[in-house]
């Protein structure tokens, strides 16, 4: 198989039918190996799904072994805009054949990332003609609420979670995105993690899993992971 982002794929741990996809999205400087870390743990409780992790599409300015998914040295509205765009439909692409090779719809699809990947996750989720399975975020923001307003085409149930140390970006646009999800009518869940920076904690990681779970419909006959 070959995709327009060179990605890191990690499979079911049996030979299994592929029922569910998760694709993972990397934040500023990172790649798809990082971001892919997560499934390590996701995968045991998630028979029949692959996890996908992009690379985003262009060299990191600032870490040239890493990856971007828009540039950050303008910190022009407009200019950060245009960039995101860019991002989000060659993501679109990607996405497009990704259900094209493994057969599956948008609502077998989980759009999960890290901050620019939680931003291109939302932006992405909500912009597209069908519903995805569910959007989890973490430590990210809507990049701009006004674009997102006039673009949004669905109502995908997202998870938002942020860490109240974060100073890379702001916990206050965890609850910018709250107050957006609200006022579109979007079903929304938020956790605000105590004593936590701009990462992914365990606690973090195991919220995210039960949601998903609950989302994929694992859950009939299991109990929460805590």
């Amino acid at each position: 198989m070959s995709f327009c982002l060179d990605s890191t794929i990690i499979g079911p741990e049996k030979s299994e039918e592929i029922k569910n996809i998760v694709v993972l999205l990397h934040g500023y400087g990172g790649d798809g190996e990082d971001i892919s870390m997560l499934s390590l743990n996701w995968r045991r409780h998630m028979p029949n799904t692959i996890f996908i992790c992009p690379n985003g599409h262009e060299p990191c300015a600032v870490n040239p072994s890493g990856y971007q998914w828009f540039d950050l040295g303008n910190d022009n509205p407009n200019y950060i805009l245009d960039e995101f765009l860019k991002a989000e439909k060659k993501l679109t692409k990607f996405l497009d054949e990704v259900k094209n090779e493994y057969k599956v719809d948008n609502n077998k699809i989980v759009l999960s990332g890290f901050s620019q990947g939680c931003m291109m996750s939302i932006n992405v989720g909500l912009t597209s003609e069908k519903p995805f399975n569910c959007i989890v975020g973490f430590s990210g923001k809507i990049i701009n609420l006004d674009d997102l307003k006039n673009r949004r085409k669905n109502s995908t149930d997202t998870l938002l979670i942020h860490g109240d140390l974060d100073d890379i970006v702001s916990p206050t646009h965890l609850l910018e995105a709250k107050d957006f999800f609200l006022r579109e009518n979007i079903n929304v869940e938020t956790h605000l993690i105590k004593n936590c920076g701009h990462h992914i904690p365990i606690e973090s990681s195991s919220i995210a899993l039960n949601y998903i779970l609950k989302k994929i419909k694992y859950f009939d006959n299991i109990d929460i992971i805590i």
